[in-house]
């Protein structure tokens, strides 16, 4: 029995300059790709969260002691988010206007720190403050802190999203 040799035949013989082109091009598409992807990455990139690992790890002690002291104090510290302002007021453990501090307010956006605003809150009252500046929608943290005399008394991270 006589067996039959399938051949496909194009044409066209494949040279040696044929597959230096297949393999130039295979190549240049790859390097092509990574260049599109590593610009897109490195221009989107808002750069790291923490400066240094090394100094956040030496203060998370004293943030730890100063969040126990927080806690301690049951201050109640609420926000009001709305048409261009923000408003924050904030009682002790007795229900009583915290007086003599200064409020923080900032809004931090969670994945890119350039757009982070910083508001100039301004006292209006007994343990009331109030900061009129417009912050662009979306989802943001927003982040309340109250000093007295350079001491940080009070801090509060919230995820709120702004209409």
């Amino acid at each position: 029995m006589a067996s039959r040799a399938t051949s496909f035949d194009c044409g066209k013989p494949i040279t040696g300059r044929f597959v230096l082109l297949c393999f130039v091009s295979f190549f240049g598409v790859i390097f092509a790709a990574n260049f599109f992807l590593v610009r897109a990455a490195v221009t989107s990139f808002g750069g790291v969260e923490t400066e240094s690992a090394y100094k956040a790890g030496l203060a998370f002690r004293q943030e730890s002691e100063a969040a126990a002291a927080q806690a301690a104090r049951h201050w109640q510290v609420s926000a009001h988010i709305g048409e261009g302002r923000v408003e924050v007021s904030a009682q002790d453990a007795a229900g009583r206007p915290v007086t003599g501090a200064e409020a923080t307010v900032r809004f931090h956006h969670p994945t890119d720190r350039r757009f982070d605003v910083a508001l100039d809150a301004a006292s209006v009252g007994a343990g009331r403050w109030r900061a009129d500046e417009h912050v662009p929608p979306g989802q943001w943290d927003l982040v309340i802190e109250l000093n007295r005399d350079g001491e940080r008394l009070f801090r509060s991270t919230n995820r709120v999203t702004v209409r």
